[in-house]
């Protein structure tokens, strides 16, 4: 089966570009002032042009107010609003009915327990985003280059639709693929060679091991 690759915080067009070629199922634009891969929605808007029914597009934000989501959400028209802050299942309720669009909740995993919360979000949610627990003093919730142990996902029910993040890259992806099984991925600074400047280069090797690991 082929993995859903989900390459995050792009901010130019060449590396769009290299993304969709190179078989990207998911583009992602982030939408957090603080993240190095921050991006304006009018900016964002013009480069998921290059990506539209190609890879679906989405939008990335933190505990957005629906000002910030109207803006997002009229520049960037998203396939997926993924939701990367603090958000109750109420409050992603709200937003998918308010939009009418699927929404990916991401969650933070540092241990067992952290998965618990998987459980409130069921049946509103489309998917989960499992990253890993930011280390502590980060004020980014994700993109920090960091894993969390995949066996932990051994304990997860198999009807819970997941994208795997936290610290992806080429060297690790065919290891997190063989232990978790995961049919969806997502990466950002596993593909830079500095904070939000992607690296064509490492995003082609990234790729390579992806086939590896389906082969």
């Amino acid at each position: 089966m082929k993995t859903e690759v989900k390459i995050c915080g792009l901010k130019t067009a060449e590396a769009v570009e290299r993304a969709v070629a190179l078989g990207a199922s998911h583009v992602g634009f982030i939408f957090f002032p603080k993240s190095p891969r921050n991006i304006e929605p009018d900016d964002a808007g013009r480069l998921a042009a290059r990506a539209r029914g190609r890879a679906k597009i989405v939008a990335v934000t933190v505990d957005a107010d629906n000002d910030g989501l109207d803006e997002i959400v009229s520049a960037l028209e998203p396939d997926v609003l993924q939701l990367h802050g603090s958000e109750t299942p109420e409050r992603v309720l709200s937003i998918k009915t308010l939009y009418g669009l699927p929404v990916m909740k991401a969650l933070a995993v540092r241990e067992a327990s952290d998965l618990e919360r998987i459980d409130s979000y069921m049946g509103i949610v489309d998917r989960f985003l499992l990253d890993a627990k930011p280390p502590a003093g980060s004020d980014l919730p994700g993109g920090n280059g960091i894993s969390f142990d995949w066996r932990l996902l051994d304990a997860l029910d198999g009807s819970v639709d997941y994208m795997l993040s936290g610290g992806l890259n080429a060297s690790n992806i065919e290891d997190a693929l063989a232990l978790t099984g995961a049919r969806a991925i997502d990466t950002s600074s596993g593909v830079e060679s500095a904070p939000g400047i992607k690296d064509l280069t490492l995003m082609e090797a990234f790729f390579e091991a992806v086939r590896r690991a389906e082969a």
